[in-house]
C-alpha cells in the first residue's frame, strides 16, 4: 500500500499556550486492571505456545476492580474489605482434545503481578481475583486460525502513535517513574505504589499535582507524615528536571487532623478509596494527553498476533519514534493506521503519516524514506507478538 504523507499542522504542542498532561502510576486502581489483564494475557500467549507451538484466539481485554474497605492508622492500620478483582474476556479453553487450565493461568498471573508490583499489600488476604471467561466465538476462532502463517485482523479499529514527547509529557513520566523507581521501596517504605501525576503548563510554567498514598505502618503520626509529604515533593521537583519552570502540591486534598490526609495499608486507594477499569487509564505511552490525538482502544489484554487494537498502536508509536530517530529533516511524527476486519494485519486500510520538518526541509526531500520506514514496520508487524509475550506494554 502506498501512505498517505502529508505535514502536521498548527502549533506545536509544546509551544501551545497551555497543555495538560495526565500519569496514572503503577498502583493506581486503573492501571492495576490495566497491568493484571495484560499479564493474563501474556500467561495465555505462553501457555499456548508452549503446549500447541502457537498462540490461540483469546482476548481477555476487560478488568473490573471494585474497591475494597480499610482502617489505616500511623504505625499500621487494617483492610477490613478486600479488594475484588473481575478478569473478563474470552479465549480458547480446550483444543485438540486438551483443556486449558484458563482460571489457574489468570490467577497466578495476577497474584504474581500483585506480589512483585504492590510492596505493602498481601494479595492473599487483600484480594480475591475472579475470573470471568467463556469460550471464544466461534467465527473469531475460526478467522484466528484461517490462514496459517498470516495474522487476519480480528477486528475493525484504528491506531496512532507520536513522537517526540514534549517536556511536559517528559517531566510527567519521569516524575511518576521517580516516585516508583526499583529502590524507593528499600530507602522510603512510606510512598505507596499508587501515584497520580497531573501536570498543567501555562506558557512555561508548569503545576504538577502529585497525589502519593503513604503507608500508614512506615508514618509515625501527623509530623511525620508532613515531612514524608515534603520529601516526596522534593523528590517529585528533583525528577521534573531543569527544562521548565515547575512548581509542585502533594496530596492537595489533605486537611489538618489525622483523618484527612492520604494515608493507606497497602499504598493504593484500591484498598477503599477508589475503584478501577481497564482501558480508563494510561495510553500506551505511559501518558493520558488531551493536547495530542489518541485511540480509545485498551492495549491490554488483546492477543498479540491478531488484535489490530493492540499491533495498530504499538506498530504506530514505533513508526513514529522511527521517523524522528531516523530522518533528521523530521522533528515530529503522527501516524495513523486502520484495519478492516479479515484482512492481514500487515495491509491495513489506511495509513497515514504526518510529519513537522525542520526549517528549510521538504516533503519530497523525505518522502522516500518515510515510505521506508512505514513500510518496514507493516512488514514486522506479523512478528511483534514475540516481543509483546516477552514483556508486557509499559504502564
Amino acid at each position: 500500500m502506498n501512505p498517505a504523507i502529508g505535514l502536521l499542522e498548527g502549533t506545536p504542542v509544546r509551544d501551545l499556550p497551555v497543555e495538560i498532561v495526565e500519569r496514572k502510576g503503577l498502583g493506581h486502581p486503573d492501571t492495576i486492571c490495566d497491568a493484571l489483564a495484560e499479564q493474563f494475557g501474556i500467561a495465555l500467549s505462553r501457555w499456548y505456545l508452549g503446549r500447541f507451538g502457537f498462540i490461540l484466539h483469546h482476548n481477555v481485554d476487560k478488568a473490573l476492580l471494585w474497591g475494597g474497605a480499610a482502617r489505616p492508622a500511623f504505625g499500621g492500620g487494617e483492610v477490613v474489605e478486600p479488594i475484588e478483582i473481575y478478569l473478563a474476556g474470552r479465549a480458547t479453553r480446550s483444543f485438540r482434545g486438551v483443556t486449558v487450565p484458563v482460571e489457574e493461568i489468570a490467577r497466578r498471573a495476577a497474584r504474581d503481578w500483585l506480589a512483585a508490583s504492590l510492596h505493602a499489600l498481601d494479595p492473599d488476604r487483600h484480594v480475591r481475583v475472579h475470573c470471568l471467561i467463556r469460550p471464544s466465538s466461534p467465527e473469531l476462532g475460526e478467522l484466528f486460525l484461517r490462514r496459517p502463517g498470516t495474522a487476519l485482523a480480528n477486528d475493525t479499529s484504528f491506531g496512532v502513535g507520536y513522537a517526540p514527547l514534549s517536556p511536559l509529557e517528559s517531566a510527567v513520566l519521569a516524575v511518576e517513574r521517580a516516585l516508583n523507581a526499583p529502590g524507593m521501596r528499600r530507602d522510603r517504605p512510606e510512598v505507596g505504589e499508587d501515584v497520580k501525576v497531573m501536570g498543567l503548563r501555562q506558557g512555561s510554567r508548569v503545576e504538577l499535582t502529585v497525589g502519593c498514598a503513604l503507608v500508614g505502618r512506615h508514618v509515625d503520626g501527623m509530623d511525620d507524615y508532613l515531612a514524608k509529604k515534603a520529601g516526596v515533593r522534593a523528590l517529585a521537583l528533583e525528577a521534573a528536571g531543569p527544562e521548565l519552570e515547575f512548581e509542585a502540591a502533594v496530596n492537595a486534598a489533605d486537611g489538618d487532623t489525622p483523618d484527612s490526609v492520604y494515608l493507606t495499608v497497602t499504598g493504593t486507594s484500591a484498598e477503599a478509596g477508589d475503584d478501577g477499569q481497564v482501558g480508563r487509564g494510561n495510553r500506551l505511552n505511559g501518558l493520558i494527553t488531551p493536547y495530542r490525538p489518541m485511540s480509545l482502544e485498551a492495549v491490554a489484554g488483546k492477543n498479540p498476533v491478531s488484535h489490530v487494537g493492540k499491533l495498530y498502536n504499538v506498530a504506530a508509536s514505533r513508526m513514529a519514534a522511527r521517523l524522528v530517530a531516523e530522518i533528521e529533516e523530521v522533528d515530529e511524527a503522527c501516524c495513523f493506521l486502520v484495519s478492516r476486519i479479515g484482512a492481514p494485519v500487515s495491509e491495513p486500510l489506511a495509513l497515514d503519516v504526518k510529519l513537522r520538518l525542520a526549517r528549510g526541509a521538504s516533503l519530497d526531500g523525505v518522502r522516500q524514506r518515510t515510505v521506508g520506514i512505514a513500510r518496514g514496520e507493516l512488514s514486522g508487524i506479523g512478528a511483534l507478538w514475540r516481543a509483546l509475550i516477552e514483556r508486557p506494554v509499559a504502564w
